[in-house]
């Protein structure tokens, strides 16, 4: 699924490639939610990831937070 940017049908076969809002915008929105709570995601920040593997971890931890699979701070 994309949305309708053009250079996507440059790279993607058309059989496999669907181009719709209705499906790209809940991908958008996780994405929005890692770029909120992790800095290290974010555009001009200084922070960044040395690691893979922390990443990895990061974002783990994070979803894990919100499905409230994990009490972080009780």
């Amino acid at each position: 699924m994309t949305d309708y940017w053009k250079a996507y049908a440059a790279f993607l076969p058309r059989k496999i490639h669907t181009r719709s809002k209705a499906e790209t915008y809940t991908v958008e929105g996780y994405n929005s939610i890692l770029r909120h709570f992790l800095t290290r995601l974010r555009r001009k920040s200084k922070c960044y990831t040395k690691s893979l593997e922390m990443l990895k971890y990061s974002v783990l931890l994070l979803m894990k937070h919100r499905n409230k699979e994990l009490a972080m701070f009780e």
